[in-house]
């Protein structure tokens, strides 16, 4: 898998593999016992973990109301290695402040998974960069409010 620039299909790939080293007892790297944990999280998400030939190719159009469980799960991975170094700066103590007002990590992770899929989405739309600025002030606002 590209360091950074994985494809669709590798990161599809990826959350397969890691599961069925799960189920199968394997040793997981530590990026894979982070995926796993997501997917833990996720039951509803198990039936296409299981079933990769079936989902490795399948199109989702959140127009008509589908959730992509891949970008989701991504998205997860992405707040969770982002808390962990503390990158952008601030971003561990605001996911400690969400955690504590929803007594929950995972409500916490969804919050800021909407910060940054709001500042993915902009920066999509102006055809530009992230805007580090604009994401940390999504961040912030939730989590002081």
């Amino acid at each position: 898998m590209a360091l950074f620039n994985p494809s669709r299909d590798q990161v599809r790939q990826f959350f397969f593999d890691a599961w069925a080293k799960f189920q199968a007892q394997q040793a997981l790297t530590a990026l894979e016992s982070m995926a796993v944990e997501v997917m833990q999280m996720h039951p509803e998400y198990h039936q296409v973990l299981n079933a990769p030939e079936k989902y490795l190719d399948q199109a989702y159009f959140p127009e008509m109301g589908e959730t992509n469980p891949f970008l989701h799960m991504s998205l997860h991975l992405s707040i969770l290695e982002q808390v962990a170094i503390d990158q952008p700066p601030g971003i561990n103590a605001a996911y400690q402040r969400l955690s504590a007002r929803h007594d929950d990590a995972y409500n916490a992770q969804h919050e800021l998974m909407e910060c940054l899929a709001e500042t993915i989405w902009e920066a999509q739309r102006q055809g530009g960069g992230l805007d580090a600025e604009a994401y940390l002030a999504r961040i912030e606002a939730r989590s002081r409010t």
